[in-house]
């Protein structure tokens, strides 16, 4: 190899080196801020660490939504399994029993989902593709997804 190519390879080698470095650096920083979506059935048998920050989404099932005052407790469900749900604040407009929803918050170590956000649908045929997805997966689907 003539000198000229050793030098050629050397740089095209650092080059790669530091675009793989660059790359790291990059997913290290976003691993924090990369939200996930489960659906309840996903969220009970995958392992989810407390107070890791996801979301999940589903149905609100029919009679489970309680208000006291600013808290709002419900449960999400994708007809399988429920998960229960405490929200504090003012609940989206559309936000009602038997409709979809994404709750995004953290689980806590007695699997209760603390919820900093409540997203709702936006009219009678909307449904979250999250949501239509997990649906579609447990065999409950009944309709088309407007986005």
């Amino acid at each position: 190899m003539t000198p000229k190519t050793k030098r050629r390879l050397y740089m095209v080698l650092l080059g790669v080196a530091a675009l793989g470095v660059a790359t790291a650096l990059v997913l290290a920083a976003l691993k924090d801020q990369i939200v996930y979506f489960y659906s309840p059935t996903d969220l009970q048998s995958k392992h989810v660490a407390v107070g890791r920050h996801i979301r999940i989404g589903g149905l609100v099932e029919d009679g489970s939504v309680l208000k006291e005052g600013a808290v709002v407790n419900f449960r999400i469900t994708d007809t399988t399994t429920t998960v229960t749900v405490t929200y504090t604040g003012v609940l989206p407009d559309l936000f009602r029993e038997g409709q979809g929803v994404v709750a995004e918050g953290s689980v806590d170590k007695d699997n209760l989902f603390h919820a900093d956000t409540i997203l709702a649908k936006h009219d009678e045929k909307y449904m979250p593709p999250e949501v239509a997805d997990a649906l579609k997966k447990s065999g409950q689907w009944k309709g088309e997804t407007r986005q």
